[in-house]
């Protein structure tokens, strides 16, 4: 059984990562939190650290807009290498270099507000649940009226996760 390794207020969870997802950097709490070295986790993909109770959806929605040049807000789920999990409110962004060219993805994630998990928490298994028996348009779907609940579509995510947040 996996235990839930806490996320202080004051930790503040940085990692950087290629255009493909591979970790370039990660900040001390970062390597503490996952579990690897560092040298473990550098040029590995951030999938590494995916939990089995992420739905895809999320991962899906998140890479399509970063993709695009948009800053994404999300509760994450990570999984660390012990089987452990740790929970946070991520914001990833991606930077320029000043020509304009891609830099990096930068992810900073904080502790997240334990309010919002009990209404993800049955949300997220309800996703995964769907991805599983009926797809991901079936996730897609159920995701988009879960959001449709808060005032919001796809491009009001963050803003609907940034609420939950402050609950």
């Amino acid at each position: 059984m996996s235990t839930e390794i806490p996320v202080r207020d004051i930790d503040i969870v940085v990692s950087k990562s290629d255009e493909e997802g591979n970790i370039t950097y990660g900040n001390p709490i970062f390597v503490k939190l996952s579990g690897y070295d560092q040298g473990e986790l550098l040029g590995k993909p951030h999938s590494i650290l995916r939990h089995p109770d992420m739905p895809k959806v999320i991962f899906e929605y998140l890479w399509d807009r970063i993709k695009k040049g948009e800053t994404v807000k999300a509760f994450v789920i990570n999984k660390s290498k012990s089987g452990d999990f740790y929970r946070v409110f991520a914001v990833v962004k991606p930077a320029k270099n000043p020509d304009g060219s891609f830099r990096n993805y930068t992810s900073t994630r904080r502790t997240s507000n334990p309010k919002a998990w009990e209404i993800l928490d049955p949300l997220y298994k309800e996703l995964r649940e769907l991805e599983e028996s009926e797809g991901m348009e079936a996730s897609r779907k159920r995701l988009a009226e879960f959001l449709s609940g808060y005032g919001a579509d796809l491009n009001g995510f963050s803003d609907v996760m940034e609420k939950l947040q402050k609950l």
